[in-house]
């Protein structure tokens, strides 16, 4: 099998993402989660999803499907599909699982798959983060990455609009 067959393997729904975390967890490994639009990838995202993998052996990335993606961002969003940008995702090394979700946020994923490790990028802080009560109630931890400055994506676009 070429690398490239692995891409759409590491594509999940909500059920096979869940059992596929158990069969992580047998194995005795941690899990971290993050979540976002990822709509035009950007070393900004390529840090954030970098440091995220750092925290645990797998990483599982929760991304808003096209319609949370508009009620998030606007009718002009996403730019790329949902299906793109899962395999866009499911492309990196360091990224393990990709599981869309159509909610406002990931708090059902968030629950049901109930990672070690819940990382956010941003300014936020840890009473902020969906999931982040749930997460620290199981015996989990948040972590909050820093933003690379310089890096958006409403940035870019707006840059390719001129």
């Amino acid at each position: 099998m070429k690398k490239v067959d692995f891409i759409s393997q590491k594509i999940f729904s909500f059920p096979e993402a869940k059992q596929r975390v158990l069969q992580w967890r047998v194995l005795g490994k941690k899990i971290s989660f993050t979540n976002g639009v990822f709509d035009i990838l950007h070393a900004g995202h390529i840090f954030s999803l970098s440091q995220a993998a750092k925290e645990a052996d797998y990483l599982v990335v929760g991304l808003n499907s096209d319609a949370s993606a508009r009620r998030l961002k606007g009718e002009s969003r996403p730019v790329n599909s949902q299906d793109s940008r899962a395999a866009v995702l499911a492309s990196l090394l360091v990224v393990d699982a990709v599981v869309l979700f159509e909610e406002d946020t990931p708090l059902e994923l968030i629950k049901g798959l109930m990672p070690d490790i819940l990382v956010k990028g941003g300014d936020y802080t840890v009473d902020q983060v969906v999931g982040a009560k749930e997460v620290i109630a199981n015996g989990g931890r948040v972590v909050i990455n820093p933003v690379m400055e310089g890096y958006s994506t409403t940035n870019l676009i707006n840059q390719i609009r001129k």
